[in-house]
Protein backbone atom coordinates (compact mmCIF):
# COMPACT_ATOMS: atom_id res chain seq x y z
CA UNK A 1 0.00 0.00 0.00
CA UNK A 2 3.09 2.28 1.25
CA UNK A 3 4.34 1.69 -2.73
CA UNK A 4 1.15 2.32 -4.91
CA UNK A 5 0.24 5.53 -2.44
CA UNK A 6 4.13 6.71 -3.38
CA UNK A 7 3.71 5.86 -7.18
CA UNK A 8 0.46 8.06 -6.93
CA UNK A 9 2.20 10.71 -5.54
CA UNK A 10 5.14 10.77 -8.03
CA UNK A 11 2.90 10.92 -10.50
CA UNK A 12 0.78 13.62 -9.86
CA UNK A 13 3.99 15.54 -9.24
CA UNK A 14 5.30 14.83 -12.55
CA UNK A 15 1.95 15.51 -14.63
CA UNK A 16 2.06 18.76 -12.31
CA UNK A 17 4.94 19.87 -13.76
CA UNK A 18 3.98 19.67 -17.85
CA UNK A 19 3.56 23.13 -18.62
CA UNK A 20 0.74 24.20 -20.94
CA UNK A 21 2.01 25.95 -24.16
CA UNK A 22 1.79 29.73 -24.18
CA UNK A 23 -1.37 30.67 -26.51
CA UNK A 24 -0.44 33.37 -29.17
CA UNK A 25 -4.33 33.41 -30.85
CA UNK A 26 -5.85 36.61 -31.34
CA UNK A 27 -5.47 39.33 -33.43
CA UNK A 28 -2.38 41.08 -32.76
CA UNK A 29 -1.25 44.94 -34.25
CA UNK A 30 2.12 46.17 -34.06
CA UNK A 31 3.15 48.73 -31.80
CA UNK A 32 5.93 50.55 -33.43
CA UNK A 33 7.04 52.46 -30.22
CA UNK A 34 7.56 49.66 -28.38
CA UNK A 35 9.65 47.38 -31.14
CA UNK A 36 13.29 47.96 -32.73
CA UNK A 37 12.62 48.04 -36.37
CA UNK A 38 15.51 47.94 -38.97
CA UNK A 39 15.73 51.73 -40.32
CA UNK A 40 16.43 51.22 -44.05
CA UNK A 41 14.35 48.02 -44.50
CA UNK A 42 11.88 46.16 -41.63
CA UNK A 43 9.93 42.99 -42.02
CA UNK A 44 7.51 43.50 -39.63
CA UNK A 45 3.53 43.32 -40.36
CA UNK A 46 1.22 45.75 -39.40
CA UNK A 47 -0.86 42.91 -38.42
CA UNK A 48 -0.48 39.43 -37.12
CA UNK A 49 -4.07 37.12 -36.82
CA UNK A 50 -3.33 34.04 -35.14
CA UNK A 51 -5.38 30.82 -34.72
CA UNK A 52 -3.44 28.11 -32.68
CA UNK A 53 -4.57 24.51 -31.26
CA UNK A 54 -2.70 22.05 -29.47
CA UNK A 55 -1.39 20.96 -32.75
CA UNK A 56 -1.06 23.66 -35.38
CA UNK A 57 -0.79 27.05 -35.63
CA UNK A 58 -1.97 29.31 -38.50
CA UNK A 59 -0.36 32.86 -38.92
CA UNK A 60 -1.58 35.25 -41.23
CA UNK A 61 0.80 38.24 -41.67
CA UNK A 62 -0.75 41.51 -42.86
CA UNK A 63 1.97 44.07 -44.05
CA UNK A 64 2.66 47.25 -46.53
CA UNK A 65 5.52 47.18 -48.67
CA UNK A 66 5.77 50.27 -50.96
CA UNK A 67 2.29 51.17 -50.79
CA UNK A 68 0.68 48.00 -51.80
CA UNK A 69 -0.69 45.95 -49.05
CA UNK A 70 0.24 41.68 -49.10
CA UNK A 71 -1.39 38.90 -46.64
CA UNK A 72 1.12 35.86 -46.24
CA UNK A 73 -0.72 32.81 -44.69
CA UNK A 74 1.21 29.94 -43.17
CA UNK A 75 0.14 27.11 -41.22
CA UNK A 76 2.23 25.13 -38.80
CA UNK A 77 2.92 22.34 -37.04
CA UNK A 78 3.69 22.65 -33.65
CA UNK A 79 5.91 19.41 -33.38
CA UNK A 80 9.09 20.33 -35.24
CA UNK A 81 8.17 18.61 -38.38
CA UNK A 82 8.79 21.05 -41.50
CA UNK A 83 6.03 22.20 -43.04
CA UNK A 84 6.24 24.17 -46.67
CA UNK A 85 3.98 27.33 -47.33
CA UNK A 86 3.73 29.20 -50.13
CA UNK A 87 6.45 32.11 -50.31
CA UNK A 88 6.82 35.21 -52.39
CA UNK A 89 6.28 35.07 -55.85
CA UNK A 90 5.35 30.97 -55.76
CA UNK A 91 8.64 30.27 -54.26
CA UNK A 92 8.54 27.35 -50.88
CA UNK A 93 8.96 27.97 -47.82
CA UNK A 94 9.91 25.76 -45.37
CA UNK A 95 9.35 25.83 -41.40
CA UNK A 96 9.64 24.01 -38.73
CA UNK A 97 8.03 25.09 -34.97
CA UNK A 98 9.30 24.08 -31.36
CA UNK A 99 8.92 24.74 -27.99
CA UNK A 100 11.02 25.56 -25.21
CA UNK A 101 11.26 23.02 -22.38
CA UNK A 102 9.36 25.42 -20.32
CA UNK A 103 6.74 25.62 -23.45
CA UNK A 104 6.71 29.50 -23.04
CA UNK A 105 8.64 29.86 -26.46
CA UNK A 106 8.10 29.42 -29.86
CA UNK A 107 10.95 28.91 -32.19
CA UNK A 108 9.98 28.92 -36.05
CA UNK A 109 13.14 28.59 -37.96
CA UNK A 110 11.96 28.89 -41.99
CA UNK A 111 14.17 28.24 -44.89
CA UNK A 112 13.31 30.90 -47.92
CA UNK A 113 15.13 30.25 -51.52
CA UNK A 114 16.58 33.19 -52.72
CA UNK A 115 17.50 34.33 -56.32
CA UNK A 116 20.90 33.84 -56.62
CA UNK A 117 20.41 30.56 -55.37
CA UNK A 118 20.67 30.98 -51.88
CA UNK A 119 18.37 30.92 -49.10
CA UNK A 120 17.44 32.93 -46.26
CA UNK A 121 16.94 32.24 -43.10
CA UNK A 122 14.82 33.42 -40.39
CA UNK A 123 14.50 32.17 -36.93
CA UNK A 124 11.33 33.93 -35.21
CA UNK A 125 11.17 33.39 -31.39
CA UNK A 126 7.48 34.57 -30.34
CA UNK A 127 6.68 34.62 -26.71
CA UNK A 128 3.62 36.59 -24.31
CA UNK A 129 5.49 39.68 -22.39
CA UNK A 130 2.69 41.42 -20.36
CA UNK A 131 0.13 41.52 -22.36
CA UNK A 132 1.93 42.02 -25.46
CA UNK A 133 3.00 39.21 -28.10
CA UNK A 134 7.28 39.60 -28.70
CA UNK A 135 8.40 38.42 -31.74
CA UNK A 136 12.67 38.58 -32.32
CA UNK A 137 13.44 37.82 -35.89
CA UNK A 138 17.17 36.96 -36.56
CA UNK A 139 17.52 37.25 -40.29
CA UNK A 140 20.77 35.68 -42.12
CA UNK A 141 21.39 35.07 -46.22
CA UNK A 142 24.13 35.66 -48.39
CA UNK A 143 23.27 39.72 -48.15
CA UNK A 144 24.05 39.52 -44.42
CA UNK A 145 22.17 39.57 -40.87
CA UNK A 146 19.84 41.25 -39.00
CA UNK A 147 17.89 41.17 -36.18
CA UNK A 148 14.55 42.76 -35.04
CA UNK A 149 12.01 42.72 -32.52
CA UNK A 150 8.49 43.22 -32.76
CA UNK A 151 5.66 44.12 -30.06
CA UNK A 152 2.47 43.50 -30.78
CA UNK A 153 -0.57 44.61 -28.62
CA UNK A 154 -4.03 42.12 -28.62
CA UNK A 155 -7.23 44.27 -30.53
Amino acid sequence: MKHLTLLLFVLALSSASFAKNADFSGTWNIDKSKSTLNEQFSMAPNQLILTQDKNTLTIEKHSTFRDQDFTFTDKLTLDGKECINKGFRDSEKKSTAVWSDDSKTLIVTTKIPMQDGNELTLVETYQLVDSNLQINVKASSSYGESEETYVFAKE
